[in-house]
């Protein structure tokens, strides 16, 4: 088995190869902490979480260290801290938004089987890294100080701008640019800022006499070189933080130690839309994890935590992923199915089979393993025991499946909205089918009608043998 990844930086799916196999390193960028993630935000927490469970397969648990980040100083937690907390000291109320926003995501993040990271590293904790690099960075005359801000001189750096493979230009033209009078050219970026009266201040790096705060794009630099060195293995995140986040990160970690590289292997999950939109307030189909967990806002039901990772793993983390309740129905009805089958064994160790593995190892081929698991419990449910064993092991290691029922997971918030059971829906669907084999159009009919009123429709096809089937999905 040879495990290939798809690199942003040399546009091509290539062997990995660890620094160092006894500690093989990843960075992922996490959350910022001022309100609840929304279900983009999970993409990037899922995906990374089964590449670091492949790590911990291939490498042992013990040599793998996943980092993913807090991000817990920004304009958007300062702004949020002063409307709800308005008579507390800013400092205090920005405490206040991000511990209870952390506690939130965390709680999200678990509900959909994501494992904890080695290191959750948070911005606020890591100033003196912040500073130091700062420092190396205006020695090497990568950066300069200008009216109590410190900036990093693009121009300093040959080849600024070969992670999202567009020159200076190119970048001027596609990017939002901050016009300074600080800066001495457009692309220039700050790592370090002068703080407004009662915002989080620390002392500041290069004589500035005035106390500040850093950029985001420094943090990310410091908290990766704290925990995993100046060069480790894999960086990953959203395709949307590739420039300029991702671009300055790599640019400010390189020049401050002078290497060519700060991660070997860049990774970039795709975009996600809604219902074929892209995802927006104004558009009304902006929806958090936990919307989509706790309440009826989507699809009218509530969503269990593992069709949700499921359904975000049908998809190759590389493309783009079109999200519908009519998507989730599916995967929920697949899901229940599969763990009623694979609940019937126990196999001796959760070992993932050979041949999932070797798909999955071929840069996160996520939709190949799921086209297995449907294999696997066709052949189970002939009485393939082994196939009943790999649907059981793969189902596990994938975190899509752990100790729930197929109740549980069938009939997870449709009781809760006053929807009928999965055992009643599939009932109606019987007693419809055996109308319809009768040529009773009329109790058809009526069947449908029914259970429309009760928030469910049908949907008449066939199956992969050209027998009539009838699939059914909560109404919107």
């Amino acid at each position: 088995m040879e495990l290939r990844l798809y690199n942003t930086l040399t546009k091509e799916k290539q062997p990995f190869r660890p620094l160092d196999p006894a500690r093989v390193r990843m960075y992922v960028c996490g959350p910022t902490v001022y309100d609840f993630a929304h279900i983009g935000n999970a993409r990037p927490v899922i995906v990374f979480d089964v590449l670091f469970r492949l790590l911990r397969h291939v490498y042992g648990a013990d040599h793998v260290t996943y980092v993913r980040n807090i991000t817990d100083v920004d304009d958007k937690i300062n702004a949020r801290a002063a409307r709800d907390f308005p008579d507390l000291p800013l400092n205090e109320a920005i405490r206040k938004v991000t511990e209870e926003t952390e506690k939130q995501f965390h709680a999200d993040v678990d509900a959909l089987g994501c494992l904890r990271p080695s290191v959750e590293p948070r911005a606020t904790e890591h100033i003196p890294e912040m500073r130091a690099i700062i420092e190396k960075l205006i020695d090497g005359g990568h950066a300069y100080v200008e009216q109590d801000h410190v900036l990093f001189a693009v121009a300093s750096m040959k080849n600024y701008g070969r992670l999202a493979r567009r020159s200076l230009d190119e970048m001027l033209a596609g990017a939002r640019v901050d016009v300074a009078p600080y800066k001495r050219d457009a692309m220039d970026f700050v790592l370090w800022k002068p703080s407004k009266p009662g915002e989080p201040s620390w002392p500041s790096p290069g004589g500035i006499a005035v106390e500040g705060r850093p950029g985001w794009h420094l943090e990310c630099s410091a908290m990766a070189w704290k925990h995993l060195g100046e060069q480790f293995d894999i960086h990953g995140g959203g395709i949307d933080l590739v420039f300029p986040h991702h671009e300055n990160e790599l640019a400010q970690t390189c020049c401050a130690f002078h290497h060519d590289r700060m991660a070997n292997v860049w990774m970039h999950n795709g975009f996600l839309q809604v219902e074929g939109e892209k995802m927006s307030k104004s558009l009304g189909n902006f929806v958090t994890i936990r919307d989509l967990l706790a309440t009826t806002t989507f699809g009218a039901t509530k969503w269990h935590g593992a069709v949700l990772r499921l359904a975000m793993l049908m998809t190759h983390y590389r493309q783009p992923i079109d999200w519908t309740a009519e998507r989730l129905a599916e995967v929920r009805k697949a899901l229940a199915e599969w763990i009623d089958v694979a609940a019937g064994v126990k196999p001796s160790a959760t070992v993932l089979p050979q041949e999932s593995l070797d798909v999955l190892a071929d840069d996160l081929n996520t939709p190949g393993v799921v086209a297995m698991l449907h294999a696997f419990h066709r052949e189970a449910k002939s009485g393939n025991v082994e196939a009943a064993e790999n649907l059981h092991n793969t189902l596990r290691f994938l975190g899509v499946w752990n100790g729930e029922t197929a109740d549980d997971i069938a009939n997870y918030g449709l009781d809760a909205s006053d929807l009928p059971s999965r055992e009643e829906i599939e009932s109606y669907i019987e007693a419809r089918a055996a109308a319809r084999a009768a040529k009773n159009w009329a109790e058809s009919d009526r069947i449908r009608d029914e259970l429309a009123t009760k928030g469910i429709v049908l949907k008449d096809g066939k199956d992969a043998d050209g027998k009539p089937m009838t699939t059914w999905k909560v109404a919107r």
